[in-house]
Parts: structure tokens; sequence; C-alpha cells
């Protein structure tokens, strides 16, 4: 909104200072600023108000230190958050760009279906919330929206730069020529291609065609199936992955911030074709206004971190945890960065990986030898610790510095092939 209001200013007034919301630091600045006030002002109103209406959370009795402690607080402060991502991202992005449009409608969309699971466990007095299978429809709903729109969308394209005299050789009408400040030219081949980012390879770009290529070049055009199923699974894993990791004061919270913090970085250096340049990776037009989105989403975590710090003022809920999962996991697939959540969204990982086990074990010893045994103490992980007798902030503190080990190890596949 600011973006089109200050270069409105700055055209036809020579509005002084204006012509500083053209830049994306800037803005991104500012949104990461915004999101915290929001985050940190309008968070405490929302608390009281969900004190007063008695919005708190039912606590299971699990046999773990301190839990009792906790029932009553409220929850759903998940709304903080998502008002603290939708503001900023409002007010600075350019809401023409497809990428920030695909966000917003992601962030809404996984908020409502949160929203609804801790409305039917609060008001309804029903602790299962949202039957499962709704949850799984919504969140299959989202990654087909999201599927469709970044494999056919137009405006989503990627640009990787050709040597001069290999202009001719391939079709022109593909090719744009960019003239930078300083002369220097550069020919662009505009390519519309499911391709994305292989980690620690050297031509590190996968093109999910080459899946169905072993059947017969003909098969190539039913690539779209292939990747939209990818992209449901991704979305449906990571938003349930967040979910599984808010067991205890500020694990998701941080974690989230780390993840965005990271890809920002990413968001940053697809976006710049210089940069994308020179560490050889794909160049994505108009992704740098993504830098704002995920400003705002660093900032409304840090924010909420504030309150839901232990011992937490607030939760987040589903409606927080899903969105979260959520926006991280569209977020990547943007950026053609799908296949390195597994690095970067580690800890979500290890939290939902620990949970199957725990199942498929205690399952599998049951039909055995009659009765199910299991690998942690509880899981998911940061339970077992807590069992063992660990403080639960000093889990979500190593646990942040693992997932930072991670987050560097995610940076450095820029260059590291």
């Amino acid at each position: 909104m600011f973006y089109y209001l200050f270069n409105f200013l700055d055209k036809h007034f020579n509005f002084p200072g204006a012509g500083v919301f053209q830049y994306i630091s800037f803005r991104a600045a500012m949104a990461i600023l915004v999101s915290l006030i929001i985050s940190m002002v309008l968070g405490g109103k929302i608390i009281r108000l969900l004190q007063r209406k008695q919005v708190g959370e039912t606590i299971r009795d699990l046999g773990l230190a301190g839990e009792k402690q906790k029932a009553g607080t409220p929850t759903m402060g998940g709304l903080i958050i998502i008002a603290a991502i939708l503001v900023p991202t409002l007010l600075f992005a350019r809401l023409d760009n497809i990428y920030i449009i695909i966000m917003i409608v992601s962030t809404i969309w996984l908020g409502l279906i949160g929203f609804l699971d801790d409305y039917i466990k609060v008001f309804k007095k029903d602790k299962k919330g949202l039957a499962g299978k709704f949850k799984i429809m919504g969140q299959v709903g989202l990654g087909l929206f999201v599927g469709f729109t970044v494999y056919f969308h137009p405006e989503i394209k990627t640009k990787v730069e050709i040597p001069m005299e290999l202009v001719q050789k391939v079709d022109t009408d593909k090719v744009i020529k960019v003239v930078e400040t300083d002369g220097q030219i550069h020919y662009m081949l505009d390519r519309k291609l499911p391709n994305t980012t292989i980690p620690f390879v050297k031509n590190n770009e996968f093109n999910y065609s080459s899946l169905l290529a072993v059947f017969g070049e003909g098969m190539r055009k039913y690539t779209w199936i292939i990747y939209i199923l990818v992209i449901i699974i991704i979305i449906t894993a990571v938003s349930n992955g967040a979910n599984i990791t808010d067991g205890i004061d500020g694990l998701a919270t941080g974690t989230s911030a780390i993840i965005g913090s990271t890809l920002g970085i990413f968001a940053y250096v697809s976006g710049n074709m210089i940069f994308a340049d020179y560490l050889n990776i794909m160049y994505i037009p108009n992704f740098g206004e993504m830098v704002i989105f995920i400003s705002a989403f660093v900032g409304a975590c840090v924010g909420f971190l504030w309150y839901n710090a232990y011992p937490a003022q607030v939760f987040m809920g589903d409606t927080g945890s899903l969105t979260l999962g959520g926006i991280i996991a569209v977020f990547a697939i943007s950026a053609r960065k799908e296949l390195l959540i597994p690095i970067f969204c580690g800890i979500f990982l290890i939290e939902n990986v620990s949970v199957m086990l725990q199942v498929a074990y205690f399952k599998y010893t049951k039909n055995k030898y009659g009765e199910g045994r299991r690998i942690f103490l509880m899981s998911p992980l940061h339970h077992h610790y807590q069992k063992k007798g660990m403080h639960e902030s000093k889990i979500v503190s190593r646990f942040w510095i693992i997932g930072i080990m991670l987050a560097i190890l995610t940076i450095v596949t820029l260059k590291l092939r």
C-alpha cells in the first residue's frame, strides 16, 4: 500500500524521501519493525482479551514437570502472529506480485484451519478439535492451489544467464537483454520449467519432468501431476511438523524465526540478478519482494516470543503452528528450495520422525510380543528430554542451537557443491 502511495508522490510531486520506498531493503526493515511492534503491543491486548473470554488451554495429564501450572494459559495466540505478518505485508509489499499473493492466501488459509481447530477445542469443549480428515483436506486444498499456481502461472519463471555466443542458438523470444547501470550487458534465458535446487551438487538444478522421462519423452506433459503431489506432501508434512513441535514454551516460535531468517537470505539472493549470477544459482524475477513478507514473518515470531518464552503467557495453538509450518513450506516451494527443507526444517523433521518411530515400534512390539514397547520415554522428542528431568527452557535453547547450525549448513549449500 505504502509502495504505491509513495511511488505516486515521488513521480507526480517529487515528494522528499518518497523514493526510499522503492528499495526492498528499506521496506523489509520497516516490515520487521512494524511486525515487532504489532506482535508486542497488540499481543498484550489480545492476551488480555483471551483471558477475559476464558480462552484457556486444557492440559492433558502427561506426567510432565510444570504442566499443571500451564492450565488456563490463553491459547489461540496465533492470531497475534497472523496479524503481525499480514499488516506489514499489506503496508509495505507490492500487492500485484504473484508470490506475495500466494503467501497472503496461504497465511489466511491455514490460519482459518487452525482457528477452527482451536475454536472447537476451546468453545465446544471438544479436546479432539477439528477432525483430522478435515485438516488434511484443508492442507491438500492449499497444496492444489500452490501447486497449480507455481506450475502454470505465466509470471512465475526462472532465469539463467547464458554466454553471448549462445544467444543466437536458442529461441530468441526467450532471451532477455539486461543492461546494468555500468553499461555491462547480460543475456538471460527466460524459462518456465518445473525445476528446483538440489543441495551439494555442482549443476544444482533438478527438473521434475526428468522423473517421467524414463517412460518416454511424451510423458513429460504429465509432470504437473507429479509436481502438485510433491507440493501437497511438503505442505502437509511441514505444517504438521510445526504443529507437533509446538509442545513446550517458545520452541516452535524460535525455531520458525531461525528458519524464516534463512529463507530471507535465499529470497534476497535469488531475487537479485547480481547475487544470483555470482552464486551461480537460479535467478527468480520479482522474488526479491518476498523479503518483505519473510521479514514480517520473522518479526512476528520474535515479537510473539516476548510472550511465548518460558514461562509462556500465551500459546499459539493450531492457529499459529499450522500457519507457521505452512508458510515455511510454501515459501520454500516458491523459492525453488523445497529439497532443502529436510536440512533447515531439521527440528520439525526430527520431531515428526520421533512420533512416527514411537508409534510404529509400539505397534510392532505389541503384535510380536503382546506388549507395546517404546523407543523414547515419550514422543515428540522434546517430551523425551522432559521425562529425563531436563528443564524445558534448556531443551528449547539446545534445539535452537541445533536449528542455527542447520540454518548455517543450509546457507553453505549456496556455494558448497
